[in-house]
């Protein structure tokens, strides 16, 4: 996109992408798990609790590490040619994981709790009901 080939340097900063998205993605399921178990939400309130506190520090970080790949990105001069796909990587990477992290790991937490309560219901009950967390409220037999 920018006319630079995928370098070692770029894949450093691929690497460090990978790592503060994952830390993210952790402190938000960390912090809805803690709810769930200490205070008794449903994993619906307690991810949105978790996405809504959690919110500022996961922005904090971010906007941390592009300030700190944006002279690296747009920096002139000699060796800038080895540094920019390092900054073009961390700057473009950044922008595009958060947003995509701050949307997609709730949606996957709650698929991943609906996932685990239809199979805990699939071992429990020979008869095939489907719990109410997972059916609705509405029992179904198989």
């Amino acid at each position: 996109m920018f006319g630079y080939d995928l370098s070692v340097i770029a894949l450093i900063g691929i690497i460090l992408l990978i790592g503060i998205v994952k830390k993210n993605a952790i402190m938000m399921i960390d912090f809805a798990l803690e709810a769930e178990r200490d205070h008794g939400k449903s994993p619906l309130e307690a991810i949105h609790e978790a996405c809504l506190l959690r919110f500022r520090p996961i922005m904090m970080t971010t906007f941390a590490a592009i300030g700190g790949g944006l002279p690296l990105a747009i920096g002139q001069g000699a060796g800038s040619e080895l540094r920019r796909p390092l900054g073009i990587a961390i700057v473009g990477g950044l922008l595009v994981s958060q947003w995509l992290t701050l949307y997609t790991t709730p949606v996957v937490y709650l698929y991943l709790d609906r996932f685990a309560h239809w199979l805990a219901g699939k071992r429990r009950r020979p008869t095939g009901e489907i719990p109410d967390s997972v059916s609705g409220g509405q029992r179904q037999a198989v």
